[in-house]
């Protein structure tokens, strides 16, 4: 363990652990907040629908226009934190609200690929995994956290604004260990989604299947008789095993992570054709929350690991991976899932998961042809 303790471990790890947490407050705990202050829910969908835009759009800024350099990524951990001070100010005016949360999940969109690519340049694959389960106890601290101390709307932007904070302090120390070459946004234009487009077709794919599991889970769990305490644990047992995967994943990432990822997609259409089949199982649906180790967290690093050596434009290409699969992916999912809830539900998502592999496939397929010909 003595090796993991180095500054840029220690730097990463506050870092993940305060972003995730930040994530966690925004995601959990900020829509209840919104509607005890007299949102509605089509306003509550709206308001969320707007950091999944800012992240799918931001990547074709950058392509063209902007480049991520350090000075960029400084003003968007401060623009992040700022943002939450705005909510303060705008949080009981929906339009004004709105603004400010375009610009949170602007700034939150270039943060996050910054750092990832500091960790993938620097670290093993074995210790990327170990400083970002980090991310993972943040996300789990504050949920268990909040869930028992929060008792009035306004508390949640108090930990937002810390969280973010907190962020920012540890996101700023990082800079100096940015080791890779900044290319000007003229050579990012050369970058290509075509040349892959099955691959980046099967990670938005993927993220549309989570769309119910993420929006409606706890709905569904509680609809089929699971106590909401029973399904909160479930939710953490998820966590829990995403940790452990993050931990011990490193010697699988030597193996061919196309074939990973694969497997990953695979196991996910499984994990929601089990919560199709047994909705009222208390034991199997603990069973396919233990696949979140799978379908997140191995499929996850597989993932941001692949795109990192697909593209010589590191930071771009991690920006485009968030926008694509969390943003569009996200975006697109969280609607369809509200259109199709019902007993069908993962059913859908299992279908729509298994496209995801069928596409991969393609694009494993496509990739041996070309390295074939050459």
């Amino acid at each position: 363990m003595k090796t993991l303790l180095t500054p840029l471990a220690l730097f990463l790890s506050a870092f993940y652990f305060f972003y995730f947490a930040l994530v966690g407050v925004y995601v959990i705990f900020m829509p209840k907040a919104l509607l005890d202050l007299g949102y509605n829910a089509v306003e509550v969908g709206i308001i969320y629908a707007a950091a999944p835009f800012m992240r799918f759009l931001l990547p074709f800024i950058f392509r063209h226009f902007v480049t991520l350099t350090p000075k960029v990524y400084l003003a968007a951990l401060i623009i992040t934190f700022a943002a939450t001070l705005l909510f303060w100010a705008t949080v009981n005016h929906f339009m004004l609200y709105l603004i400010a949360n375009l610009l949170f999940g602007g700034a939150m969109g270039v943060s996050l690929p910054y750092v990832e690519t500091i960790a993938l340049a620097i670290l093993s694959k074995s210790r990327y995994g170990k400083v970002r389960l980090w991310g993972s106890l943040g996300f789990m601290a504050i949920a268990l956290w909040l869930g028992k101390v929060l008792t009035v709307p306004f508390e949640a932007l108090y930990y937002l604004s810390a969280m973010t904070f907190l962020t920012m302090l540890f996101g700023t120390l990082l800079i100096k260990y940015d080791r890779t070459e900044h290319t000007s946004s003229l050579e990012d234009a050369t970058f290509s989604l075509s040349k892959y487009w099955a691959f980046w077709i099967s990670v938005f794919l993927m993220q549309v299947g989570f769309g119910g599991f993420y929006n409606f889970f706890t709905i569904y769990e509680t609809s089929h008789g699971i106590s909401l305490e029973m399904t909160s644990w479930m939710w953490s047992f998820g966590v829990i095993c995403e940790i452990v995967m993050l931990y011990f994943q490193g010697p699988l990432l030597q193996r061919n992570l196309l074939n990973i990822l694969q497997f990953a997609t695979l196991v996910t259409a499984g994990r929601w054709l089990i919560l199709y089949l047994f909705p009222d199982s208390v034991t199997l649906t603990f069973a396919s929350q233990s696949l979140h180790a799978v379908s997140f967290a191995l499929y996850h690093t597989a993932a941001i690991t692949y795109v990192f050596s697909l593209y010589t434009q590191k930071k771009l290409a991690q920006q485009f991976f968030l926008g694509i699969a969390f943003g569009l992916g996200g975006s697109v999912g969280a609607v369809l899932s509200g259109q199709i809830y019902g007993e069908y539900l993962f059913l859908v998502e299992s279908g729509i998961t298994f496209m995801a592999f069928v596409v991969l496939w393609i694009h494993q397929r496509r990739k041996k042809e070309v390295l074939h010909e050459t």
